[in-house]
């Protein structure tokens, strides 16, 4: 699919609000980049939908549009003309669609106030956020072991959700099960060993299917710093230097190494 004015848009907002996933994907081949870029773009909007009101009826509208447009794209319907639902429709595969539903559902978190209820509701935010929008990318460029990808998505997931804790805190949202310091340890040790796990499998995800797993390429990193240092999670001093980051991407992009 070509760049239209559609795509375009996509990449600019991925560019300007997730300049991370947008390096990614400029890593990856030109093929990959218009599915990359369409469903990168969509996580963007489906994340904001909770934040766009303090009215919670209104965010719930707005997060409800999303699950419709995938249930459209799921049931092969046309979808409402829109810069990113649009070229979302035309790229992704029906059967894939499936997994906005769950991504939407775990966004309504995001609405209120309450905590996690516990480990198992925790893991399943990550799972249906996380885990969803990388297997979708990962499937549509040709992936099938869904259960690797979305291990490693967890440990990706996990991740990002450290370094997004001070926004959250400052929204007030309580982000962790266990802020202490033992607490955010053994969350990031977790994660790790199963983005480790999945690692071991790297020769069940086709060499076609990389790009979408290098939106995770800094994980590795994150998680360990999180584990020497705990206090960088509150202080938001977790990552490497854009020299760093874009050293270690260029490396992982070149040997299919995520």
């Amino acid at each position: 699919m070509q760049f239209d004015d559609d795509l375009t848009a996509c990449a600019d907002l991925v560019r300007s609000s997730d300049p991370d996933r947008f390096m990614a994907t400029m890593a990856a081949p030109v093929s990959a980049r218009p599915i990359l870029f369409a469903l990168y773009a969509f996580n963007i909007e489906l994340a904001r939908a909770p934040w766009a009101s303090q009215e919670s009826m209104i965010a719930e509208m707005r997060v409800q549009w999303w699950r419709d447009i995938g249930a459209a794209i799921a049931e092969g319907k046309p979808v409402r003309r829109h810069y990113v639902a649009t070229p979302l429709a035309d790229l992704l595969k029906p059967e894939l669609a499936a997994c906005i539903d769950n991504m939407a559902e775990a966004r309504r978190w995001d609405i209120y106030r309450e905590p996690f209820e516990d480990e198992a509701e925790f893991d399943r935010y990550i799972d249906h956020t996380s885990g969803s929008l990388m297997w979708m990318a990962a499937a549509s460029l040709g992936a099938s072991a869904e259960d690797v990808v979305r291990e490693f998505a967890y440990g990706a997931g996990v991740a990002n959700w450290l370094r997004a804790i001070p926004q959250l805190e400052a929204q007030n949202r309580i982000p962790m099960l266990d802020g202490t310091p033992e607490g955010v340890r053994g969350l990031a040790q977790k994660a790790l060993e199963r983005l480790n796990n999945a690692r071991t499998s790297r020769s069940r995800i086709p060499a076609s299917a990389a790009p979408a797993m290098l939106a995770g390429w800094q994980a590795e990193t994150i998680l360990k710093q999180a584990i020497r240092e705990p206090e960088r999670v509150a202080q938001g001093a977790l990552g490497k230097s854009e020299f760093g980051k874009r050293g270690s991407l260029l490396w992982r992009a070149a040997t299919a190494r995520w």
